[in-house]
């Protein structure tokens, strides 16, 4: 291996194992791993990896839930020169053979559960059940010793809905995730000392690239879990197990609806990250008022950003609770109109990025790609206002695009699939404000002879993945529309926000 002269992503573990390999790591299930156990282990994941015939530049999806292994398999392709593709685990059918076919993805690390989901004749690798598996085959593998990729090479596809039915895979390199990486640490106030639980899935970049990564480059402890389960998460913050927590709102509502909330001893509980999806003031009041002590932080960005762009802080939250924040340490925003000139502070706009965080473009998709950097600048397709102060806050999507629980879902995906069903004169699909869900997927039908919701959402769930099908369905006698035709979807929203 070559000295370390480049900024890469595993680098950012192999610094921390030299500076305390015998701290703890990392902790899943009943398996601990030390700060110098967890990087050899990532050497000979390299190695086995580089030793099945990949060479650098060769993309490798992931298929699997929360694990140990599905962190070592992502740092080892790092290491090993590799573009890692995380691939959500709901994923199914067409929706799963896209992105690993788009991505021309030659191998899929897969938790054996999921394996015979994937598409016929795609090369897999078990993650970590069996002997064949990559845990099990560490041992008998030496340490990789090639060459290490260079901060500019592609380390990961992100793939991203937009208003297509197809997502994109934003491209992003070493280069571009360390910057990330250090704009989460410091806006997000990370230290060595903190406890974090890692309860969201690995596959989503925020889990990932804002929390786990950063906290293993700064030397903390971090146990990771299979999902937000509440109970498991209360018995860690009494045992002095936890003190730090990212989650959606959804998570949130969840865990402060949890029957135990009130009586388990939370004080423990130090920093409250949230994030993926806007959070509801009266929700944030209500925890803020449970557990006074804890410190709030809003997080936002998207994908294309590695994701965090901005922050809004603990001390910044009193009178701004529906402001995302400002940019953070590698990021520069500006709120501009549609010939991309800068608005007034207070006057809505698109939300434009400049930043070393940026990814590089779209994976095979020139055409996207253009449309998105235009001028030097990113557009986001998020709709916000700039206060004088400098803090975002986001009104509304230039896009079609749903924010459910925190996963992107394509309103035209499932608009196509429902127009499959032969009841379904028209439909329009929007986002509709939810107590559990923030944003649930709605469709609202003119409906083509007797059909009913149930009919409707069966339909959909045989066509998608179950959480894009709607979680409701609206019978109207006509759309509304504009002069040239165009449904109004805003108007959809507005009428049915409190249906």
């Amino acid at each position: 291996m070559t000295g370390g002269g480049s900024s890469t992503v595993d680098g950012m573990l192999r610094r921390s194992a030299r500076r305390a390999p015998d701290a703890v790591a990392l902790d899943y299930g009943d398996r601990s791993w030390t700060y110098g156990q967890l990087d050899d282990a990532v050497s000979r994941a390299a190695r086995l990896l580089r030793d099945e015939g990949l060479t650098p530049g060769d993309r490798v999806a992931s298929y699997g839930h929360n694990s140990d292994a599905y962190l070592i398999g992502f740092l080892a392709c790092a290491r090993a020169g590799l573009v890692h593709v995380p691939v959500n685990h709901n994923l199914t059918g067409e929706d799963l053979a896209y992105i690993v076919g788009q991505s021309s993805s030659a191998l899929v690390l897969a938790d054996p559960a999921l394996a015979d989901r994937l598409p016929h004749g795609v090369r897999t690798l078990d993650l970590r059940d069996g002997e064949a598996s990559l845990l099990a085959r560490l041992p008998a593998t030496e340490p990789y010793d090639g060459p290490e990729p260079r901060s500019e090479d592609l380390v990961q596809l992100l793939y991203t809905s937009g208003t297509t039915a197809r997502p994109k895979g934003a491209m992003m390199t070493h280069r571009a995730l360390v910057h990330e990486y250090l704009s989460a640490i410091h806006a997000l106030d990370l230290r060595p000392g903190d406890r974090p639980v890692h309860s969201l899935p690995l596959y989503h970049s925020a889990q990932m690239h804002v929390f786990l990564v950063p906290y293993l480059a700064i030397g903390a402890r971090n146990t990771v879990l299979d999902a937000p389960d509440a109970g498991r998460i209360f018995d860690l913050v009494e045992a002095g197990e936890a003190d730090s927590l990212f989650a959606p709102p959804t998570v949130w509502i969840g865990l402060s609806q949890h029957p135990e909330f009130a009586t388990r001893d939370l004080t423990g509980l130090r920093k409250a990250y949230y994030g993926a999806s806007i959070m509801p003031v009266p929700v944030l009041e209500r925890l803020v008022g449970r557990l006074p002590q804890l410190a709030f932080y809003n997080c936002f960005g998207q994908s294309e950003i590695g994701p965090l762009a901005t922050v809004l802080g603990p001390d910044e939250h009193n009178g701004r609770m529906d402001s995302c924040g400002r940019p953070v340490l590698f990021v520069e925003a500006r709120v501009v109109d549609e010939a991309g000139k800068d608005v007034a502070d207070g006057t809505p706009g698109e939300v434009v990025y400049r930043s070393p965080q940026l990814c590089e473009g779209y994976w095979d998709k020139p055409a996207e790609t253009e449309e998105a950097f235009r001028d030097g600048w990113f557009h986001s397709g998020d709709l916000a206002v700039r206060d004088a102060q400098g803090y975002f806050t986001v009104v509304d999507r230039v896009k079609d695009v749903i924010n459910s629980g925190g996963v992107l879902v394509a309103s035209r995906e499932v608009e196509d699939a429902l127009y499959g069903h032969p009841g379904v004169a028209e439909t329009a699909v929007v986002g509709l404000p939810d107590e559990r869900w923030i944003e649930a997927v709605t469709a609202v039908v003119v409906p083509k002879g007797e059909v009913t919701e149930a009919e409707l959402v069966a339909h959909a769930k045989e066509k998608l993945a179950h959480f894009k099908a709607p979680k409701r369905v609206l019978f109207v006698d006509e759309l509304p529309r504009n002069a040239s035709g165009k449904i109004l979807k805003r108007e959809l929203r507005d009428r049915f926000a409190d249906s």
